[in-house]
């Protein structure tokens, strides 16, 4: 679950990491009035979404005069913000965080907490190049990217903050090490109590009076971890969500559209992977991500190929389950049910293996509605294909 930049500053700010004074504006009004409450000018505009890339897409403005701050206002308000990660389509701005300018930088500096499924732990990324994004210096500089992998058990150790201090030219004094070491420790304190998957400050910057600020602030959070965060739960705004991902939360599925014409369910992402590439070597585009997940039940999987068919644009549908913990008659009853409430006018091929596959398969043979029953992926794979070529 990602949160917005606002929101994120308000949890380093309980964790005693420094932010800029700002406040939240959903007005031209508040805008102004905001502004002229806070220290300056000049003052930052940020447009408040969940996509990175809003500097170079006109979403965060430096301003002089509370003038500039309204037109500002108005201009990021009016028209969706198109960043590389919200699509050609851009994201509606709702919310703008008015802050403090901060003028008086001396450097700048990039900081990250994330996990590493290779490693299975979280590791620290830190660099000097502040301001850019990560993937860009580690292309471009990767000798300024350093990594240090924590261990659990241990905690953050103030060692690790020289480790990457030491590297620095010219290396920061005692104070300053200091500092660095109290903020690294707090943003893994905070990455650790709130279940995080990234902790982000981009950048973290040093004033020339010895002052340390993170401009910036992203966090997203374990999905999985939400039960026991309730108070981070609430933070969750569905109008940041596409809206078919809303359906999806709300039916407890994983779905993401995508841009063809092939519909799929499946239960389980790594079969969903290899369900997509099958389409695809049959000449064929999928029109979707479902994953319906191991433990579904028949209202999810009704729920599933309800959403499947409301796209206008699929022109079939290949359904491919693996029944492990889910059984197989339960697909099929949910796949019946499902298409007896939508009436289905694309072809529908179903392939079933393991618990209670006989069972699933015959429910299906005795439903009445037309399916087309593949015993295995390579029959799928070639209904896929005479569907592509009809």
């Amino acid at each position: 679950m990602k949160i917005y930049e606002f929101q994120a500053k308000d949890l380093f700010r309980d964790f005693g990491i420094p932010v800029p004074s700002g406040k939240l504006a959903t007005t031209l009004g508040q805008a102004v009035d905001s502004a002229k409450s806070l220290p300056g000018p000049p003052w930052v505009v940020k447009a408040q979404i969940h996509a990175g890339g809003r500097g170079k897409a006109g979403g965060i403005r430096l301003v002089n005069s509370a003038e500039q701050v309204e037109r500002a206002a108005e201009e990021i308000l009016s028209v969706p913000l198109i960043t590389p990660q919200t699509g050609p389509s851009g994201q509606k701005v709702r919310k703008l965080l008015i802050e403090e300018g901060i003028v008086d930088i001396n450097r700048e500096f990039y900081i990250s907490i994330v996990i590493d499924r290779e490693l299975e732990c979280p590791v620290m990324i830190f660099s000097q190049a502040g301001g850019m994004e990560v993937e860009e210096i580690s292309a471009k500089h990767p000798e300024l990217v350093l990594i240090e992998s924590i261990d659990i058990a241990r905690g953050f150790m103030p060692y690790k903050a020289r480790n990457f201090l030491y590297s620095l030219e010219p290396m920061p004094d005692k104070v300053m090490l200091g500092k660095f070491s109290e903020l690294m420790t707090r943003l893994y304190e905070l990455f650790i109590s709130k279940d995080c998957l990234l902790v982000e400050i981009n950048p973290l910057v040093i004033t020339k009076s010895g002052k340390m600020v993170a401009l910036d602030a992203k966090i997203s959070f374990d999905d999985n971890a939400l039960f026991r965060q309730k108070e981070i739960e609430q933070l969750h705004d569905p109008y940041e969500m596409d809206e078919w991902e809303i359906k999806a939360f709300q039916y407890d599925l994983n779905y993401i559209k995508l841009d063809g014409n092939i519909g799929v369910m499946v239960n389980g992402a790594g079969l969903a992977m290899a369900t997509m590439d099958l389409i695809k070597l049959a000449g064929a585009e999928p029109a979707n991500f479902l994953d319906i997940g191991g433990g579904a039940n028949e209202r999810m999987v009704r729920n599933g190929l309800k959403m499947i068919l409301s796209d206008k644009r699929v022109k079939a549908i290949l359904i491919n389950i693996f029944g492990g913990i889910m059984r197989c008659d339960v697909l099929a009853s949910g796949v019946v049910k499902g298409a007896k409430e939508i009436e289905i006018k694309v072809p529908l091929i179903v392939r079933l293996e393991g618990t209670n596959v006989e069972e699933g398969r015959e429910i299906l043979k005795n439903s009445g509605l037309d399916f087309s029953v593949a015993k295995d992926l390579e029959e799928a794979a070639s209904m896929i294909a005479k569907q592509v070529k009809g």
